[in-house]
């Protein structure tokens, strides 16, 4: 089987079916062997993996019931048990052959393998046996006592999963059996499904040495150790009747050497015999596989099929038809071919039926997780020669309406954007200068405390904010309750002391959704959920058209917020970038050119916050790495717009203006230069969670000139921090940081904690501060 992924899986918008040069099918001398008329005798139809938060996010709703002690276990894994049933009869209804089983996760499917394999750090105090939801959400959530795992971008979506901690010593043990169990779920249920596993060998490429572990350990040495349980874990699911097992081994697309490609070979030559009556199918996706691995990877042993992503990859094509005859495509294996999605459909939302409200000609050129499936057996069926005339008539008219509809372009701000390519943006004078200016106006003490924006998200709040856009309160009642709950979190800061305050956002709902409500070329959904890490889950824009600011977004409150104070307030917007990777972006122009257009609205919206009086702006760039191409070949091009873009937002305000930025949950050392090249004035990123190893980049002697703040402690885990535990981080900060650029701050915003536990964390962070710098004080 050569699995042909055709349909993409990330972008929502619906494929031109049979237009198979506009999914990325490259064009070559030699004709594209899908143009040759020929009837294929019998064609496949696959789906890498589902969402599984449900259609209406019953899985988060059922999460944070039982986290909250309101639920039992048993009425969890029942909401859970029902998702899956109503997953695996969609597909098969739909007529898909070949179905996934063990997509569905309580929390992530790396942490899922953690516990299939018993890699349980010491710290969670796991007895052996197999592991229940107190250890797993201990190790995804933290508790009271221990903190949680890292947590980390899967390649470049805004997935987040949870990062394996590896060390010579681990004892690997088969822990967890849900594999298995799922499978046979599903074949009670009369569906035959394809088990899925993370492959090993990408599962010890996405882990990190544990702690105390040298970084140079050798994850791949790890190698044999986990192989038995994967042999267990297979001869469990051939015996349960299994014919079919999927490997997901994404890192083939990576640049790899020889070592970790020897490791693929090494893995898959010790579990041929295991494997012996199976058809195993490895899958990858996210990008073009590099022609070492792809030659790696058609010759492992006892694999059966292979799955290529042909959307997001252009060139894999190429590589097939160069190392395979023309004709043996063509002919040989036209029975052999699987269509199917190009990655999971865990990163697009779930059904386009829920979306009511949605404008009817957009909706028309959408398609969901439920659409798409619909979609690939379309496909699969059309190229077996049963066309439903109909349907592709319909996706016809659908892709054409798109194409020709006035709503999509904006000549001025095309030429706009266009008048950017070629130039560089900067603020006329270096940051050394702009800080001397900045901190004569502020007047801050040393290590100054701040929090990156949001404040919890009351269940009283979002009920203000519901109600206002059903029409069921005024816009003065609306104002008036948004007014004191910005006062309350203004009062709060102010008697924690904190020095640089925020408003709370309790007017926005998400950090992109609610700027891409105020900007034209947004469409927005009502249940259009995706998960990004956990219960977490954001509802992404659809960007569709040309994008410019119609009037001021932010300024009214962020004018009121000042207007409580007289300590700084920071205006908080999101930056470019970050609102393009956190969307759905339109495929019918290059993204740079969409960010281009995007940067020139937040630089209206930054000249309009200074001019209100706004000394302190925060543009957040929180997904700047998560879009970083996966092929180091390709990243100067992404990083070199992607800069240039947070650049523009603010070239043009005074020095006096200080421009603060946010990035978390990723790694960032790789990118610093790019980091520094973005000429912020202050930098506030995640550092908590991943053991500090963003200090490493400043021990290995890189300069930073500008302010920065690695967060002091983890907001993602309910766990409160101690004040000597903060200022045993700040202290680790100053042995590689100039005292007078350090800032103190959370990891993160504070949106999806409660004020219990808010309270104490800030101030333990003010009081670890305050403690330090007494220290420090005394020390002179």
């Amino acid at each position: 089987m050569r699995q042909i992924s055709v349909l993409p899986s990330i972008a929502p918008f619906s494929s031109s079916l049979f237009s198979f040069r506009s999914l990325s099918f490259p064009t070559t001398t030699r004709p594209n062997f899908f143009r040759f008329n020929f009837r294929i005798r019998t064609m496949a139809s696959h789906i890498v993996g589902y969402p599984r938060m449900g259609p209406k996010r019953e899985l988060k709703f059922a999460l944070e019931s039982f986290w909250d002690g309101k639920s039992s276990a048993e009425e969890l894994q029942k909401v859970a048990a029902d998702l899956r049933s109503s997953i695996w009869k969609q597909m098969a209804d739909a007529g898909i052959k070949y179905i996934p089983s063990n997509t569905f996760s309580y929390y992530d499917q790396v942490l899922d393998t953690t516990a299939m394999l018993g890699a349980v750090p010491p710290r969670y105090s796991w007895n052996g046996v197999e592991i229940g939801f107190d250890v797993y959400f201990s190790m995804a959530r933290g508790n009271a006592s221990v903190p949680a795992m890292e947590m980390t971008k899967w390649f470049d979506t805004n997935y987040h999963y949870i990062v394996p901690e590896l060390g010579p010593d681990v004892k690997f043990s088969y822990a967890s059996h849900k594999a298995v169990t799922e499978f046979k779920e599903a074949k009670a249920l009369g569906v035959d499904t394809v088990p899925v596993l993370v492959g090993p060998v990408s599962y010890l490429l996405l882990s990190k040495p544990a702690k105390g572990v040298e970084k140079s350990f050798s994850l791949l040495s790890l190698i044999d150790k986990i192989l038995p349980v994967y042999k267990e874990v297979v001869s469990e699911l051939k015996a349960a009747g299994a014919t079919w097992i999927q490997f997901d081994e994404p890192t083939l697309v990576m640049d790899l050497d020889s070592h970790k490609l020897q490791a693929f070979t090494h893995a898959y030559s010790e579990l041929e015999s295991a494997l012996s009556g199976l058809n195993i199918l490895v899958e990858t996706y996210f990008a073009d596989i590099p022609a070492e691995a792809y030659k790696t990877l058609t010759a492992l042993k006892g694999v059966t099929g292979f799955g290529f992503d042909l959307v997001r990859g252009s060139n894999t094509l190429d590589l097939i038809n160069w190392w395979i005859p023309f004709r043996q495509i063509s002919f040989c294996w036209s029975d052999k071919i699987v269509v199917s999605t190009s990655c999971s459909l865990l990163h697009t939302a779930v059904d386009l039926v829920n979306e009511t409200k949605l404008d009817k000609e957009i909706k028309s050129w959408l398609a969901f997780a439920a659409q798409k499936v619909v979609e690939v057996d379309a496909l699969a069926k059309a190229l077996s020669g049963n066309k439903d005339e109909a349907f592709f008539s319909a996706n016809a008219a659908a892709q054409a309406s798109r194409k020709a509809s006035p709503r999509v372009t904006n000549e001025a701000v095309q030429k706009a954007a266009a008048a950017l390519k070629g130039s560089d943006h900067r603020r006329a004078t270096n940051v050394s200068a702009r800080l001397d200016a900045q901190q004569k106006k502020l007047n801050l003490p040393i290590l100054p405390t701040t929090t990156i924006g949001s404040f919890p998200q009351t269940m009283e709040l979002r009920k203000v904010r519901r109600e206002y856009k059903a029409k069921k309160i005024s816009e003065e009642e609306y104002v008036k309750a948004i007014k004191e709950e910005i006062n309350k979190v203004v009062k709060l800061q102010e008697g924690l002391d904190i020095d640089v305050l925020v408003h709370g956002e309790p007017e926005r709902n998400d950090m992109v959704e609610y700027f891409g409500e105020q900007l034209s070329g947004f469409a927005f959904t009502v249940n259009g959920w995706v998960q990004s890490y956990g219960s977490r889950c954001v509802k992404p824009p659809i960007i569709y058209g040309d994008v410019s600011r119609p009037k001021a977004m932010t300024v009214f409150w962020s004018s009121v917020a000042q207007s409580m104070t007289q300590r700084p307030m920071k205006g908080m917007l999101t930056g470019p970038v970050t609102i393009l990777n956190w969307s759905f972006v339109r495929n019918d122009q290059p993204r740079f050119e969409t960010c281009y257009q995007i940067a020139l609205a937040i630089k209206d919206e930054v000249e309009d916050l200074e001019k209100a009086g706004i000394n302190v702006i925060q543009i957040d760039e929180a997904a700047l790495r998560e879009g970083l191409p996966l092929r180091k070949s390709e990243q100067a091009f992404y990083l070199e717009w992607a800069v240039h873009s947070f650049r523009i937002t603010n070239c043009g305000i005074k020095d006096a203006t200080q421009i603060h930025t946010h990035m978390c949950y990723s790694n960032f050392n790789d990118i610093i230069h790019s980091i520094i090249d973005m000429d912020a004035d202050v930098i506030t990123i995640e550092n908590s969670r991943s053991d500090e190893k963003l200090l490493s980049v400043f021990r290995e002697g890189v300069k930073y000139g500008a302010g920065i703040g690695p967060g002091v402690y983890d907001i993602h885990s309910p766990r409160i921090p101690s004040t000597e535990e903060i200022a045993d981080r700040i202290n680790k900060m100053l042995a590689v940081l100039e005292t007078n650029i350090l800032w103190v701050n959370p990891d993160c915003g504070l949106k999806t904690r409660k004020y219990p536990e808010v309270k104490p964390a800030l101030s333990n962070m003010v009081a670890a501060a305050k403690l330090l710098r007494t220290q420090l004080a005394s020390a002179k």
